[in-house]
């Protein structure tokens, strides 16, 4: 803006006064401005209240050099400024009721200034009502005198409560003690008139009730509610006298807001039948409503009503004034009407803001342009001051169209998705054209309601569950869980089994799922020797209408227990598995000759089924020549045979596993020990053979050593290849029929376990047929790797180059 510059000195000095005058007017009207907030009574000292530094456009940093400052008429201490943040907080306690009265607008005006340049602008902050005030009654108790002669049905006016706040938290409802005598009539909002007031029912009987004690509850709208009581002292008289009668039972008036104290009101008359002292009336005030007693004065002997103090529309647009004319007989009798004071207001009315909802919750999958709501918009004053312009909330799916005069449709203008948005706080804003202008705003709470569009997901597509055999019948073994994005119904999720065969059988005899919880129970004892891996899926669905779901993958592993004992093989040959094994030993026999082999066989898998051979003591103490090896149940002999051994000996050989408990067998070896030409010739046969065949095994020791040594390692480098292909293959459905087996290490000592679903017989073609085999390697512990090295010691003693038996077996095993 330019201004003119002070050329001439000969001007007078009343025309620089008007120059100086028009500047500081301009420079007022550059720097004002309006900002709106809100803020609850009532609140805490600290409430956020709004960034008044950010909305009128002032820099943080210059807030201090520019002595930014705050004033407010009669309210410096209720609001305060952080200068470094710019934030309008609550410094001090804010009470609407203090502050406003009973106005429906309540608002705290703030005038902000910042200098160099000079700038002005104006904050309003509305103070919006909570329900903390109960009713209450200006009265502890209140009396009344009632004739006996009273027919039913006639009427006794109660002063009512008032309520201090505003709208709904200032709606009062009344009821009354329970009695026989009276009810309880209440004014209605149809009828502003109408008053509270007590209907006798029957007809009173002094001698028999000469007084009741009733009491008057006022509840007042809001949540929760507040109530106020006053005691009801009721008096039977027992003479039948005239009351006094007003003219009117209800008069009318208006008065301005700004009405002069002492400005006349109304005179009101009464008469009274009676004669004498019985027809003379006294005029006085009851009540006025609300809290408006002192507000107005009547004249006892000649009932002229007069103004006694400040009238204001915004606190009170009508008072309800309750005037009682008592005559003066004994007892004395009264009449009683209402004064109506109507209050005209003055040009000072913000707008209004009326919310029709139509369409609430809004369905996420809703159209735009779908019509939400209704909204009228509407200014008690007139001229500019009462045209409105309405606007809502920016960056929301919604949109303000006029549909007429101060008539506007809520319109959706976007997509909803309730998962990222459950619900949008709308404020439409009503600012009048007056100046300065005056604007209202009006929430617009709009809930989305969910629709069933998210499926239930698992938080894994597969579980590992282990499991030990032998559990009890019905014990919960996992819990399967899925989440679902949506609400209500559309949420709530119930499980169940995706039903196949496992084998010959249903999936629904080995397990079951728990609908509600997902609790997986298993329904009988799992047997390892049976089933070693459980594969299935649980599908999980919502209540939606369609209904949507997904699956998860199980996969059950059935640990092993020690749950079979060492079972005993019989001799190849034999035919059966009872009895002793018996065999026939030739005393020329030297230390280390293998005399006869105990064979068992174990159902369990990995530790539970390696098997031990111990020979248990004899009977007196007496020392067998006779050992049986740790790993092979090979009995040997320790020394070379005598005369003085016996001829027969009774060898048991205990066999023990390694589970926790161990489980044991015993083996009866019966040893007949003959002289060299008394052995039967196909023992002969057999001896003579096994002396050919170690000649050879002699001339073949070093091919056979190589051979060993290279299919060890061979096998050796194609199982590692192996596992490392397995743990990086994904899982495979259908794992409870045959499948590729999967090593697992089972042992602290090194040895390993290689289980298949399969059965299959050892590699040695001896015993049972078996689920799991055992290949150890000969990294044992340190007790028995020193008995291990003694035992191949003896046998390279007498058999030269010949590999050890638990070599052998080890071979066998890798096989």
């Amino acid at each position: 803006m330019s201004y003119a510059m002070f050329g001439s000195q000969r001007r007078g000095l009343g025309t620089q006064r008007l120059l100086l005058s028009l500047l500081l007017l301009s420079v007022w009207e550059a720097g004002s401005g309006q900002v709106h907030y809100s803020v609850l009574e009532e609140a805490k000292h600290g409430t956020f209240v709004g960034r008044i530094a950010q909305d009128l456009g002032l820099e943080l940093a210059a807030l201090v050099p520019r002595l930014f400052r705050v004033a407010s008429k009669g309210h410096g201490d209720l609001l305060e400024v952080n200068l470094q943040n710019g934030i309008l907080f609550v410094n001090s306690r804010i009470d609407r009721e203090e502050l406003c009265g009973r106005s429906t607008e309540c608002s705290i005006h703030l005038e902000v200034i910042v200098d160099r340049p000079l700038q002005v602008f104006h904050v309003e902050v509305e103070v919006k009502d909570i329900n903390d005030n109960p009713p209450v009654f200006s009265l502890k108790e209140q009396k009344l005198l009632i004739s006996e002669s009273k027919q039913p049905g006639s009427h006794f006016p109660l002063e009512g409560a008032s309520d201090a706040d505003i709208g709904e938290n200032a709606l009062l409802t009344y009821r009354l003690s329970q009695n026989e005598y009276f009810s309880l009539e209440v004014p209605t909002h149809s009828k502003q008139t109408k008053r509270l007031s007590l209907t006798l029912k029957q007809y009173l009987d002094r001698e028999k009730t000469p007084e009741l004690n009733l009491l008057l509850t006022a509840a007042d709208g809001g949540k929760p509610e507040l109530t106020g009581t006053v005691q009801l002292f009721i008096q039977v008289l027992d003479i039948n006298d005239n009351d006094p009668e007003f003219e009117q039972s209800e008069y009318k008036v208006r008065l301005m807001e700004n009405a002069a104290k002492e400005t006349f009101v109304i005179k009101l008359n009464a008469t009274d039948r009676d004669e004498g002292v019985n027809g003379e009336i006294a005029y006085s005030l009851m009540s006025v409503k609300p809290k408006g007693k002192l507000l107005f004065i009547l004249d006892e002997n000649n009932g002229e009503l007069r103004v006694n103090g400040t009238l204001d529309y915004e606190e009170n647009k009508f008072y309800e004034i309750e005037v009682q004319a008592t005559d003066k007989g004994n007892p004395p009798m009264a009449g009683h009407c209402t004064v109506w004071v109507e209050i005209l207001d003055a040009n000072d009315n913000a707008p209004e803001v009326t919310v029709t909802s139509l369409s609430l919750p809004v369905r996420e999958d809703t159209h735009p342009s779908t019509v939400i709501a209704l909204i009228s918009v509407s200014d008690r004053d007139s001229g500019a001051n009462g045209q409105v312009i309405c606007s809502l909330t920016p960056n929301v799916p919604f949109k303000l169209m006029s549909t007429f005069k101060n008539y506007y449709s809520l319109v959706l203008d976007g997509a909803l998705d309730r998962e990222s948005v459950s619900s949008y706080a709308l404020v439409v804003i009503a600012r009048d054209e007056g100046s300065p202008p005056l604007s209202a705003t009006a929430s617009v709470p709009v809930e989305v309601a969910d629709v069933n569009d998210n499926a239930p997901a698992f938080a894994q597509p597969e579980y590992t569950v282990f499991v030990k055999e032998n559990n009890p019948p019905g014990c919960h073994i996992f819990t399967v869980s899925a989440r679902d994005a949506d609400a209500q119904e559309n949420a709530r999720v119930s499980y169940s089994l995706v039903e196949r065969r496992v084998g010959e059988r249903a999936l629904s005899s080995y397990v079951s799922v728990h609908a509600e919880s997902g609790k997986v129970y298993a329904l009988q004892p799992l047997d390892h020797e049976e089933l070693e891996l459980l594969q299935f899926q649980v599908s999980a669905r919502d209540a939606g209408v369609p209904p949507l779901g997904s699956n998860v993958t199980l996969q059950v592993f059935v640990l092993d227990e020690n749950d079979n004992a060492p079972a005993l093989l019989p001799r190849p040959g034999a035919g059966g598995g009872g009895g002793a094994l018996s065999e026939l030993v030739s005393r020329s026999v030297g230390a280390g000759h293998v005399v006869a082999k105990v064979r068992a066989v174990d159902a369990d898998s990995g530790y539970n089924a390696w098997l031990s051979f111990e020979l248990q003591p004899a009977a007196g103490g007496a020392r067998s020549p006779f050992r049986v090896a740790l790993y092979t149940g090979e009995i040997s002999t320790t020394r070379p045979l005598d005369e003085a051994d016996p001829p027969r000996q009774r060898l048991l050989v205990l066999v023990k596993d390694h589970g926790e408990p161990a489980l044991t067998a015993t083996a009866t070896v019966l040893l007949s020990l003959v002289e060299s030409g008394q052995a039967p010739k196909a023992s002969s046969r057999v001896l003579a053979g096994a002396a050919g065949a170690e000649t050879a095994l002699v001339d073949v020791n070093v091919y056979l050593i190589v051979a060993i040594c290279a299919v060890s390692s061979l096998l050796v480098l194609t199982l590692l290849l192996y596992t490392a292909l397995r743990c990086s293959a994904p899982p495979r459905e259908g794992a409870c029929g045959p499948g590729k087996p999967t090593l697992v290490c089972s042992s602290a000592v090194g040895s390993w376990s290689y289980s298949q679903q399969r059965r299959q017989r050892v590699c040695s073609g001896e015993g049972a047929p078996k689920t799991d085999l055992m290949a150890f390697s000969p990294s044992l512990p340190p007790g028995l790797d020193k008995e291990v090295g003694e035992e191949r010691q003896e046998a390279g003693s007498n058999h030269l180059g010949q590999v050890s038996s638990i070599d052998f077996l080890l071979f066998c095993s890798l096989c």
